[in-house]
């Protein structure tokens, strides 16, 4: 299938944002990029191109902050995610463009609701939280590239520092990254094309990485990820109308 050259703009620019907003923050940028990739690119591209981007941006951050890696702190998110990716592989397989931006759309209104009005409490999960949060990261990266919600929600609510925080969603975005991948491949859906937009938004991924990197730790954090989640909302929501 042949694309206008503007589409081939959009999605660099796109994959930049995306660059930005995880060197800023380590996360959020799968789901930034899926509802606006869904505008120029059918969602079954769209799906696995994200799994792709997000494993190259996350093995750059995890490179970066590996002085802080606890391999320890992802073992049980991993251990638990392991099977509910194929899961959620053959439910993206069965499932049509309108359910898929639906589910999606709800995934993020719930997160971003979450993070605005839960994520400051000083409550504390224990340890064995892992296991289910880790099983829905699966099911959720299989289904939509997106293990971040709840591994966000898991590390979010230990008292660890913001360092450990962000390396730990790295290194289980990083394995979970290559299942992912590896089973969107063996059922067909790591297409010519995928590749192609891969390839082509590559160099504005890894500039937008370094960039937002550099900027990480100057400003606020709180301020730009309050900012970000209801940009999340919105989009969900709009999602949803589309449908």
């Amino acid at each position: 299938m042949a694309y206008a050259m503007d589409t081939y703009l959009w999605v660099c620019l796109i994959f930049f944002m995306a660059g930005l907003t995880k060197g800023l923050s380590g996360f959020g940028s799968v789901l930034l990029s899926i509802p606006l990739l869904a505008i120029f690119l059918d969602i079954k591209t769209v799906i696995p191109l994200t799994a792709l981007v997000g494993l190259s941006m996350s093995l750059v951050l995890l490179f970066q902050l590996r002085r802080y890696l606890e391999w320890k702190k992802i073992y049980p998110l991993l251990i638990a995610a392991i099977p509910g990716i194929p899961l959620g592989v053959v439910f993206l397989k069965k499932l049509d463009k309108a359910v898929v931006l639906y589910v999606l759309g709800v995934v993020l209104i719930v997160y971003s609701l979450y993070s605005l009005l839960w994520r400051s409490t000083e409550k504390r999960i224990h340890g064995y939280w892992a296991y289910p949060l880790g099983f829905l990261a699966g099911c959720l990266g299989g289904a939509f590239g997106a293990t971040g919600p709840a591994a966000i929600v898991y590390t979010s609510l230990q008292t660890w520092s913001k360092d450990q925080i962000k390396v730990t969603l790295q290194g289980f975005f990083v394995i979970s990254g290559l299942i992912v991948v590896f089973f969107q491949a063996i059922n067909g859906l790591m297409t010519f094309t995928v590749f192609l937009f891969y390839g082509i938004s590559l160099p504005m991924l890894i500039l937008g990485t370094y960039i937002g990197s550099l900027f990480y730790g100057m400003i606020r954090e709180e301020t730009y990820r309050s900012v970000m989640f209801v940009l999340l909302g919105f989009l969900g929501a709009f999602m949803i109308y589309r449908v």
